[in-house]
């Protein structure tokens, strides 16, 4: 029995630890993520996004000042994996036109990504009531990929592998060729975003472009 005792009055007392602040952040981003993209901006309240979250309304408030906060923060989070995927491919022993096409598919993969298009429909509808989404979405979304784009462009021409005057154009015109038009087809259209294959397809034909042309002989 004092053995017992002794080992009881060992054992650790109190609350249980408390979920950090990052994991919850991310748990909160994960919600507002799919409830922006399937009810619409407007149409969702912090009290909604805080249930999703199982968190209380003050818990999310002190992790984000409102909603529009909330907006630029999960914006921002999702684009995190396409610039790591981008600056990734700059290495000395990847091939130029290999090398494109990786960073090209980082780019589609994010601009096609379907919670991606459905927020960009959210904010092409909403975007007359709250002008500060489409502030965010640009400068966490299609800015943030172009820079990225542009600094892999940038450290190609550094390499003599390729000759550009202005990386910053250059990239937004290969992501232009690259998503804008499935983009457009599925956000205008209605119709549904290319498959894998076809995306790859579509980089090995935009790479092939950007660094040949195709003008006859």
């Amino acid at each position: 029995m004092a053995q017992a005792k002794s080992e009881n009055e060992c054992r650790p007392r109190g609350r249980p630890q408390l979920r950090s602040d990052a994991e919850t952040k991310g748990i909160v981003l994960d919600a507002a993520r799919q409830a922006f993209a399937g009810d619409g901006y407007a149409a969702t309240s912090t009290e909604e996004l805080a249930r999703r979250a199982g968190i209380s309304t003050k818990t999310l408030y002190r992790l984000f000042p409102g909603k529009a906060a909330l907006f630029e923060a999960m914006c921002a989070d999702r684009l995190e994996r396409l610039l790591s995927a981008v600056d990734l491919q700059a290495t000395d022993e990847v091939d130029i036109e290999k090398g494109l096409r990786a960073a090209l598919l980082a780019c589609a993969d994010l601009a096609l990504d379907p919670e991606v298009v459905a927020l960009q429909r959210m904010v092409l509808q909403e975007s007359a009531a709250f002008p500060e989404l489409a502030a965010h979405f640009y400068k966490n979304g299609i800015s943030r990929t172009v820079t990225a784009l542009a600094g892999w462009l940038r450290a190609q021409v550094k390499k003599k592998r390729i000759a550009l005057d202005d990386v910053e154009e250059a990239a937004g015109m290969l992501i232009g060729m690259v998503a804008s038009a499935p983009q457009r087809a599925a956000i205008y259209g209605g119709l549904a975003l290319p498959s894998r294959k076809d995306i790859e397809r579509r980089v090995k034909t935009c790479a092939a472009l950007f660094l040949d042309g195709c003008r006859a002989a």
